[in-house]
């Protein structure tokens, strides 16, 4: 971007009253319709999931849904993670990214991971920008897709001692 035209980049958190963008985005983003409990569980994530907003409109969303390990330790799961076509490549994806790894971080919770389609190369080297590796392969994953088949992306974090 040229000097003076710095745009603003800012998340919020996704709410009851503004839920409605998330299906939007959602809606726009992928070619899967997310169920209640999908809202639900984002909902009940807090702070891990986030709407991005460039200069104050919504353009993207991370979605994570918090899971309990044998042993009680927690791990996220990003569920969805989109930014509208005209808007990528302006550090939106990774701003949404990097908040969601630095709460890992903060809150000492080891492991975070997601499903991609397996054709979507995008996203996959997106994802391995920041550590994730493939670490399972699951055929059949998703139904009324082609390919319905998925990679597992993991990446463990390591913790820091206080």
């Amino acid at each position: 971007m040229g000097a003076g035209r710095e745009v603003s980049i800012s998340l919020d958190g996704v709410r009851d009253k503004n839920v409605m963008q998330l299906k939007k985005l959602n809606t726009a983003l992928f070619p899967v319709r997310y169920n209640d409990k999908y809202y639900a569980d984002a909902l009940a994530s807090g702070d891990f999931t986030k709407l991005a907003y460039y200069s104050d409109i919504c353009v993207g969303a991370i979605a994570c849904r918090l899971e309990k390990k044998e042993g009680g330790a927690v791990r996220v799961y990003i569920m969805t993670l989109g930014v509208l076509a005209p808007y990528r490549g302006l550090g939106i994806g990774t701003r949404l990214l990097n908040h969601v790894l630095d709460l890992c971080s903060k809150q000492n919770i080891s492991e975070i991971y997601l499903h991609v389609q397996t054709n979507n190369e995008d996203a996959i080297n997106f994802y391995k920008k920041f550590g994730f590796e493939i670490t399972d392969t699951i055929q059949n994953y998703y139904t009324n897709i082609t390919p319905p088949d998925c990679y597992v992306l993991t990446k463990f974090i390591a913790q820091t001692k206080k």
